[in-house]
This record gives C-alpha cells, structure tokens and sequence, in this order.
C-alpha cells in the first residue's frame, strides 16, 4: 500500500530578503520558520530544506538500519543517528554525512559495520541522493 506523504511551504518575498513557513500535512511538526539567512549564513531558530532533508535521512537510516539488524539477529537496538547535509550557495547540496552509534545486542563489530553500509546505500533517502550528492557513514558500536 502507497502512502503520500505532503509538505507544504508559504514564501513571501524575493530569495535573500523575503521568508516563509514549511509545515508537515501530518500536523508533527510546523509551521516551520524558513529563510535565505538559515540556508547560508546560520540557523538562529529557523530551518532549512537542507536541514529538513538531513533530518529525513537520518530517521530513514536508522529504520532501514534498525530492520536489518533485527534480521541478522540482534535482541537489543538503540541507535543515535546524525545527518548532516552541506549546502554551498551556486552549487547546491554538496555532501551528507550520517553518524551513528549503536547499543546492540546479538551482533559483532563487523556485522554492525557491515548492516550499517549497506543501510546506507539502501535506505530510501539515500537512494533518492544516489547520484547526486556523497553520502559517507561514520559507524560504530558505543
């Protein structure tokens, strides 16, 4: 079965100067302040869609991780995962780099470096990247 899922974004104003709002149609989060400010100079409160998109990846990762655990036969998962998505202004989204430590039982060093890899490259945030932006992985057992 198909899910939709809506964002929705409200501008006013000309690109450095003007502002908007992003909400989710699911009513978690939003209205989301939105700004030139906070994609190129700092966030101070604000948002980004850079900023959005890292945080999709991030909460993608580490469920597409946390199944395939599961199937290799790990009893306990806690995993903190960080995104961080790198815009330059011109060029766009340059860079993602998602970290993650994990407390899990029932998997070795390697299995949980492997299962991590290959979550990487097959959550489906990191599929729709694919091709467009490096995506690296910094892993590891807490």
């Amino acid at each position: 079965m198909a899910l939709d899922s809506t964002g929705r974004a409200h501008w006013e104003g000309d690109l450095t100067s003007g502002s908007g709002t992003a909400t989710l149609d699911s009513g978690a989060a939003g209205p989301m302040q939105v700004t030139w400010k906070a994609r190129s100079e700092e966030h101070a409160g604000l948002t980004s869609p850079e900023e959005l998109i890292a945080a999709a990846h991030a909460a993608c990762y580490s469920m597409a991780f946390s199944g395939r655990l599961v199937k290799a036969g790990a009893t306990s998962i806690t995993l903190d995962t960080e995104a961080t998505a790198t815009f330059v202004p011109g060029e766009g989204i340059t860079a993602m780099v998602l970290t993650v430590r994990g407390k899990v039982d029932g998997v070795s060093a390697e299995d949980f470096a492997d299962l991590a890899e290959d979550a990487k490259a097959n959550c489906p945030v990191s599929q729709a990247l694919k091709g467009n932006v490096p995506i690296t992985l910094d892993a590891s057992l807490a």
